[in-house]
């Protein structure tokens, strides 16, 4: 089945295609989008199609920054009854909990996972935000979109206890680095293993104001049995904690193992039963994230040979060649095009 997002997070789209000067139809008809879709947002589109819409649409209006254009046009509404819940929330952590809890009603594919300290800042907390669509490259726009809309929460809810310390971006920013910067009014650091905010602690304390108890409740439980959650595989979970401990000491069976409380060998059985191994995942993980770094990112090659957990630079090459018939630096070099192509005929 494919992973959707409601078309909620598409607001603003057309009138921004038309200030940037081009036409939106040929783009939407591209990707099988009917323009009268986006009048429902409660309506849902593959997220594959919605990715690929959006980096299309960055590179036909050459506009690098498009996702956060698109958020600028955009608010806490745009997550539907879960904005409820959040905005009733007894204080910011716990919005952000709802957001994490229920993101899923907007995407399935999307995934905030609150860290308790960030890996940058003292005093902080990282909100760490990812795209989980298997086998996909060029999601910077969908990153982009989702973390600006997110930063745009908490920004209104936290009003002036909002404090930013860094955001992280996985791609380089390039000749939008300015907009960036002036989006978020705090440091931005390209070029990061994860995409997240890194919040001070006292914002995520900071109580809301506003809030009624009985309506979060209402929300919440109907948010609980209209969106029941769907079970989600073993192998989708270790899939995720892969993406958190690839290149780490913890990137391996008995380690993995231990986060979801079983024996490497019960664990073996759960993924066999699933149709796949520890070994096939791992393997997957980095497959994707290094298709992802080399073509989104510029991190020097040797560095990057060590974030995905390779022993030397060599052998990054050897995968690179297995995996989709090309050098790491022709991958670089020929960009994401060259790359989804290979990747469609692995």
């Amino acid at each position: 089945m494919a992973v959707t997002v409601r078309t909620s997070g598409l607001r603003g789209y057309e009138p921004l295609m038309r200030r940037l000067g081009a036409d939106p139809g040929p783009l939407l008809r591209r990707y099988r989008i009917r323009p009268s879709v986006l009048r429902n947002e409660d309506a849902l589109v593959p997220l594959r199609a919605f990715a690929a819409l959006l980096e299309a649409s960055a590179a036909i209006t050459d506009c690098p920054d498009f996702g956060l254009r698109l958020a600028q046009g955009q608010d806490i509404s745009v997550l539907g009854p879960v904005a409820i819940a959040m905005q009733n929330a007894p204080t910011v952590r716990a919005a952000v909990g709802y957001a994490s809890r229920f993101l899923y009603v907007q995407s399935p594919g999307l995934v905030l996972t609150p860290l308790p300290d960030s890996p940058i800042g003292r005093d902080c907390e990282e909100l760490r935000l990812e795209v989980d669509l298997p086998r996909a490259s060029g999601l910077r726009q969908t990153v982009d979109l989702s973390l600006a809309d997110l930063h745009q929460m908490l920004k209104a809810l936290g009003a002036g206890a909002y404090r930013l310390h860094a955001v992280t971006l996985t791609h380089a920013a390039g000749a939008a680095d300015r907009s960036y910067r002036r989006f978020y009014g705090a440091p931005v650091l390209t070029q990061q293993p994860h995409a997240g905010l890194h919040v001070a602690r006292s914002t995520l304390d900071t109580p809301l104001g506003k809030q009624n108890a009985m309506l979060r409740e209402i929300a919440v439980d109907y948010l609980a049995m209209t969106y029941d959650a769907p079970e989600v595989p073993l192998s989708s979970r270790v899939r995720q904690a892969l993406r958190h401990a690839i290149g780490t000491h913890a990137d391996n069976r008995p380690e993995i193992a231990r986060l979801f409380n079983l024996h490497p060998r019960t664990l073996q059985r759960h993924l066999a039963s699933e149709g796949t191994t520890f070994d096939a995942l791992r393997e997957q993980t980095r497959r994707e994230l290094a298709l992802r770094y080399l073509t989104e990112t510029h991190i020097p090659l040797p560095q990057l040979a060590t974030m995905l957990g390779f022993s030397e630079h060599s052998a990054l090459s050897r995968s690179c060649r297995r995996w989709f018939g090309r050098s790491p630096s022709a991958l670089r070099t020929q960009g994401p095009s060259a790359a989804s192509r290979s990747s469609t005929k692995a």
